[in-house]
C-alpha cells in the first residue's frame, strides 16, 4: 500500500465527520441562525431604502408650505430668482437651464474620451497593464471635490482669461471641464466593465469573417455593449448634475440662461450651487427657505428619474451577457 492509499484510509472524507441526522437542537440551531442572518441582512437592506424615502419625505414636507402658497408654473417658468428684493421672486428655469445645461456639457467632453478609455482597457492594453491602470483611473473618484474647485478657480479660470480672451474665467465651460474629468471615472470603469462582459466568442467570430480590430470594435463590441455604455453614461451625468462644490465655485453663479445657447462662456447657476449658497442665509420658516426645498425636490425627482433610467439599462446589459 503507497502512502496515499494509506491516508486515504487514515483521513476521512470531507462529509464523514457530519452527522448524517441532526439532533432537535443542532436542527434548531441552524434553522435560527439562518433565519437570524436573513433578518439582519434584510434590515440593513430596509434601513437604507427607509433613510432615502425619510429624506424625501422631509424635504417634500419643508417644500410644501412654499408649494401651497406659491403659483407652480411661475416657479418652474420664471426666469428671475431674487429672494432678497422687496417684492422676491422665485423663478426656478434659468437654475434649471443651467443645472442641464453644465451637465449635458460635460457629457460632451466627457463621453467619447471615456467610451475610448473603455475600449483601450478592454480590447487594446494587457490584460497586466489593464489591471495596474484601471484602479489608477477610478482613484479619481476619490479625489474631494473641493480640490477640483481649488484647481478650477485658481489655475483654469486664469488661464482662461489670459489664453482664450475671455472676460471671466468662472463660467459653463470652466465647470463643464471639471465636471468632465470628475465623471470620467464613472464612465470608464462601467463601460470598461460593460465591454469586457462581451467576451471572447463574440470577437472571434467577428475575426474568423475577416474584420479588423476596429472594425470588431466599431461595428461588433460596442453595439453589443451599447446598455451597459448607456448606464455609464447616465450614471456619470448623475454624477455631473449631483454635483455642488465645483459648480458653485466655478460656474460664475449667475442666473441667467446663455444666449446664445451654444456660448459657453458665459455664467450660470445649478440648483446644487443655488441650494448650498443660500441655505444658511434664508430664515427658518421663510419662504426663502421652503423654495429652495422645493428646488431640493426638483432635484431628487431629476436625480431618481436618471438612477432608474440607468438601472433599465444595466439590467438589459446583464442579461445580454446572461448574467441576469
Amino acid at each position: 500500500m503507497n502512502d496515499t492509499e494509506l491516508s486515504l484510509t487514515r483521513e476521512p472524507g470531507a462529509d464523514a465527520r457530519r452527522p448524517l441526522a441532526l439532533t432537535p437542537g443542532e436542527d434548531l440551531r441552524g434553522y435560527l441562525l439562518a433565519h437570524l442572518g436573513r433578518a439582519v441582512l434584510f434590515g440593513m437592506t430596509f434601513s437604507s431604502v427607509l433613510a432615502v424615502l425619510l429624506i424625501l419625505l422631509f424635504v417634500i414636507l419643508r417644500s410644501f408650505s412654499f408649494l401651497s402658497g406659491y403659483s407652480i408654473v411661475e416657479f418652474l417658468a420664471r426666469r428671475d430668482w431674487r429672494p432678497t428684493a422687496d417684492s422676491p421672486v422665485f423663478g426656478s428655469l434659468a437654475i434649471i437651464v443651467g443645472s442641464l445645461y453644465v451637465s449635458f456639457a460635460a457629457l460632451v467632453f466627457a463621453v467619447p474620451l471615456g467610451i475610448l478609455a473603455a475600449v483601450f482597457l478592454s480590447d487594446i492594453l494587457s490584460w497586466k497593464a489593464r489591471n495596474l491602470i484601471k484602479p489608477m483611473v477610478e482613484i479619481l473618484a476619490a479625489i474631494p471635490s473641493v480640490a477640483y474647485g481649488f484647481f478650477a478657480v485658481l489655475v483654469l479660470a486664469p488661464w482662461m482669461q489670459k489664453h482664450l480672451g475671455l472676460t471671466t474665467g468662472t463660467n459653463a465651460l470652466n465647470a463643464s471641464l471639471i465636471l468632465a474629468i470628475m465623471a470620467l471615472p464613472t464612465i470608464i470603469s462601467v463601460a470598461e466593465d460593460s465591454i469586457s462582459a462581451i467576451g471572447r466568442e463574440l470577437r472571434e467570430a467577428s475575426y474568423s469573417c475577416g474584420a479588423t480590430r476596429m472594425e470588431t470594435v466599431i461595428k461588433v463590441v460596442i453595439p453589443a455593449a451599447h446598455s451597459g455604455i448607456i448606464a455609464a453614461v447616465v450614471l456619470g451625468m448623475m454624477r455631473a448634475i449631483g454635483e455642488t462644490m465645483v459648480v458653485w465655485m466655478a460656474s460664475g453663479n449667475a442666473t441667467q440662461i446663455p444666449q446664445p445657447w451654444w456660448d459657453v462662456s458665459q455664467s450660470i447657476r445649478t440648483m446644487t450651487a443655488t441650494i448650498a449658497g443660500e441655505m444658511g442665509e434664508a430664515p427658518e420658516g421663510s419662504e426663502h427657505r421652503g423654495a429652495l426645498f422645493a428646488l431640493g425636490v426638483l432635484l431628487l425627482i431629476l436625480t431618481f428619474g436618471l438612477n432608474i433610467v440607468s438601472e433599465y439599462f444595466l439590467s438589459r446589459a446583464k442579461k445580454a451577457t446572461g448574467k441576469a
